[in-house]
């Protein structure tokens, strides 16, 4: 037990030292502000692309999906603007401004990476062209992700009114999957975190490496989103103190605490791969668990 509690000490130790020691607060910022400048191209892009493609629906299932996570306080005046925007008319699929608009939107990915490769402690070796090419994979990779979900929008309803009355006896679990949207989106919310950890940084991590700091991640940005809605509710007045762009400041603010949460999470991934946490509680008696030691000890 004194063991298990030392090396949980050694883990939050390291993850919040080295946080400090990566600039995190600074990335934090880089992150959130390019996250918040990156959300507009996204959209307009991926609408473009998705009505070519004849998802009609693409621009409300993308603001569902995105915002549908964040507090309804901070996320209602920013969804607003971003549908008043997409209801303006785009030109052609390969306009400058259409690729222009995919060009910033990989620039929030761009941070996510960094960020990264700093938190895991890792120097890129990847020339910045292939980088750029693989962020605008990304945001192509979640433009079509979001197109199938729009389409799904449209499908699923109609074949599960017509399940429902072709088998009556399935009613109450065609019930709970007509509410997919929301396990969708915490589904989806999961999954991009999780492809972030693996695949974004440079190097190689298996799922075992990333899931602890994905789980935290996740708890700690629900308990932030709870803790912040009732902060602003209650004691902020964003509104006095930045007039019209209250909504945007508080989007900000908000962005940069779930880009801390984030970054620590990946900070806490490496200090348990720093120590081979996995390692040591594997059973005394195994070999992996005697090379893990004698490893430590060199």
């Amino acid at each position: 037990m004194i063991s298990f509690l030392r090396i949980v000490y050694r883990v939050v130790y390291d993850a919040i030292y080295h946080f400090t020691e990566d600039d995190g607060w600074a990335m934090a910022s880089h992150v959130a502000l390019s996250t918040l400048l990156a959300v507009f191209p996204f959209l307009i892009f991926g609408t473009t692309l998705a009505t070519y493609l004849g998802a009609d629906r693409f621009s409300e299932t993308a603001v569902h999906l995105i915002f549908d996570t964040w507090p309804p306080s901070i996320a209602k005046p920013i969804s607003d603007e971003v549908r008043a925007v997409l209801t303006i008319p785009r030109g052609g699929l390969l306009t400058i401004s259409v690729l222009a608009a995919a060009y910033f939107a990989s620039n929030g990915v761009e941070a996510v990476r960094v960020s990264l490769n700093r938190a895991y402690r890792i120097v890129e070796t990847r020339r910045w062209y292939l980088t750029r090419v693989l962020s605008l994979f990304w945001v192509l990779a979640a433009v079509l992700s979001f197109t199938a979900i729009s389409i799904l929008l449209v499908a699923v309803p109609v074949a599960l009114a017509f399940a429902e009355q072709k088998f009556p006896w399935l009613k109450e679990p065609l019930a709970i999957i007509s509410s997919w949207r929301v396990y969708g989106t915490l589904g989806l919310l999961v999954v991009g975190v999780t492809v972030a950890h693996l695949w974004l940084p440079a190097g190689k991590r298996r799922l075992r490496d990333v899931a602890p700091g994905v789980v935290l991640t996740l708890m700690a940005w629900l308990v932030g989103a709870i803790l912040f809605a009732y902060y602003i509710q209650t004691f902020a007045n964003y509104a006095r103190t930045y007039a019209g762009l209250a909504s945007l400041m508080i989007a900000l603010v908000f962005l940069y605490i779930t880009a801390v949460i984030f970054i620590l999470g990946a900070e806490f991934n490496a200090a348990m791969l720093k120590y081979r946490v996995f390692q040591r509680l594997l059973p005394s008696g195994s070999s992996r668990r005697r090379e893990a030691d004698e490893a430590a000890d060199i």
